[in-house]
């Protein structure tokens, strides 16, 4: 998508208590890195009245105490942070392995996936797990990484129906990205595999296996392999 007639970056206020930056108007790793990379710098830099910032894939949202801070000091520190995060992009270097089962009950639409693109369920395994991939943001549910990276021969549309229930740990593809569901939840991805992976866990410190930032790799698994 490309938002055209805008000057970026450009700073929005959300209600009375969140500034949105936008970065660019087009999604990219290059400008997913450069947010990461702004949230990284953020975390270096804290200012208090800051609540919390959450990274998207090409603009940030900082939710902010309006008692503690105003929105033109916010923005003034959103600003330094990003100069100095533009001058070297650091991202995370956290690597995180998933085993997934493929195909079969763990994998309803391997089979049309493979349809669609012409090719086989094993080529569709193969290019799936060849890739590495990087969590571009978080979202819809707790600890649901949006990953960037996937081969653009295996770009799928959406269900036209979405499903009621997805169950947790299954690995989809929607468009040119992939994915995993942490909870059952409705979902109209096509599901081409499941791991064992528990992605969020509200009764252990950390909540979440991955962050916005993260390198993931998949690992294909053999029937009956734990």
């Amino acid at each position: 998508m490309i938002v055209e007639n805008k000057a970026f970056p450009m700073f929005s206020p959300v209600g009375d208590s969140a500034l949105l930056l936008e970065l660019d108007g087009t999604i990219s790793p290059e400008i997913n890195a450069r947010v990461h990379s702004l949230s990284f710098e953020m975390g270096n830099n804290p200012l208090n009245g800051v609540c919390e910032w959450v990274p998207g894939y090409s603009s940030l949202l900082v939710i902010y105490d309006p008692m503690e801070r105003t929105i033109a000091e916010i923005e003034h520190w959103v600003r330094d942070c990003l100069e100095a995060s533009s001058r070297e992009i650091v991202l995370s270097n956290k690597e995180i392995i998933i085993p997934v089962h493929y195909g079969g009950e763990y994998g309803p639409d391997l089979d049309f996936v493979a349809a669609y693109h012409h090719i086989s369920k094993e080529e569709v395994v193969r290019r799936h797990t060849k890739g590495v991939y990087r969590v571009g943001m978080m979202g819809f549910t707790p600890g649901f990484p949006y990953l960037m990276g996937l081969d653009p021969a295996l770009a799928t549309p959406r269900l036209e129906t979405p499903r009621i229930r997805v169950p947790a740990g299954s690995v989809g593809i929607a468009g040119e990205q992939t994915g995993i569901y942490p909870l059952e939840s409705p979902g109209g991805w096509q599901i081409i595999g499941r791991t064992k992976k528990k992605l969020f866990d509200p009764e252990n410190a950390p909540h979440f296996l991955l962050s916005p930032g993260d390198i993931v790799r998949f690992m294909p698994l053999m029937l009956g392999n734990k």
